[in-house]
């Protein structure tokens, strides 16, 4: 099956990447450390910007804007994904299938990842906004500043929000987001 992604040149994307059978794959340091790794050599060789990213045990949400000119953000994933798998620790593998086998992946990410093309300044803020509360929604933390993987940190300290939001009251968001 061939899945159609958008290519709109120098667009911003929002994404979820989800670990294999939903395994907690980012509960350690060690792991998020080599999270963050994969992402610094990917950006260092094929650049683009993250606007937004949160990592929670069994996904990342995040927002990019690629280079003017280029629209190719799955090598950058499948890079991302590739060094991380390459130097994951073994106890953090899982039994792998016969089709992966086949391909020699490892079971570590599922192999699709879902991206949405930011289509206006609102929905850049809808997506930021549920990317910062995720970990609050999945019962992680009580507020979003209490998550130490997040971009929720660097926005409070540019002023985009207050330390304290999301922290009082639910935020609300549009069912279709990270599912459009």
């Amino acid at each position: 099956m061939r899945y159609r992604r958008a290519q709109t040149l120098g667009a911003t994307y929002f994404f979820t990447v989800v670990t294999y059978n939903r395994q907690p794959l980012f509960h350690h340091d060690e792991t998020i450390a080599l999270l963050r790794k994969a992402f610094h050599i990917v950006k260092a060789e094929y650049p683009f910007t993250i606007d937004a990213i949160v990592i929670l045990p069994d996904h990342i949400h995040s927002i990019w804007t690629l280079p003017e000119g280029d629209a190719d953000f799955s090598s950058r994933w499948k890079r991302i994904k590739a060094w991380f798998s390459l130097r994951c620790p073994e106890a953090y593998k899982q039994q792998q299938s016969i089709s992966r086998l086949r391909k020699g992946e490892q079971a570590i990410w599922q192999r699709r990842f879902w991206e949405h093309q930011i289509r206006n300044e609102a929905d850049f803020r809808q997506h930021v906004d549920y990317i910062h509360y995720n970990p609050v929604k999945h019962n992680l933390v009580n507020r979003p500043l209490d998550w130490p993987y997040s971009s929720f940190h660097r926005y409070v300290a540019d002023r985009a929000y207050p330390a304290d939001w999301g922290a009082t009251r639910a935020v609300e968001f549009d069912e279709n987001i990270g599912r459009e």
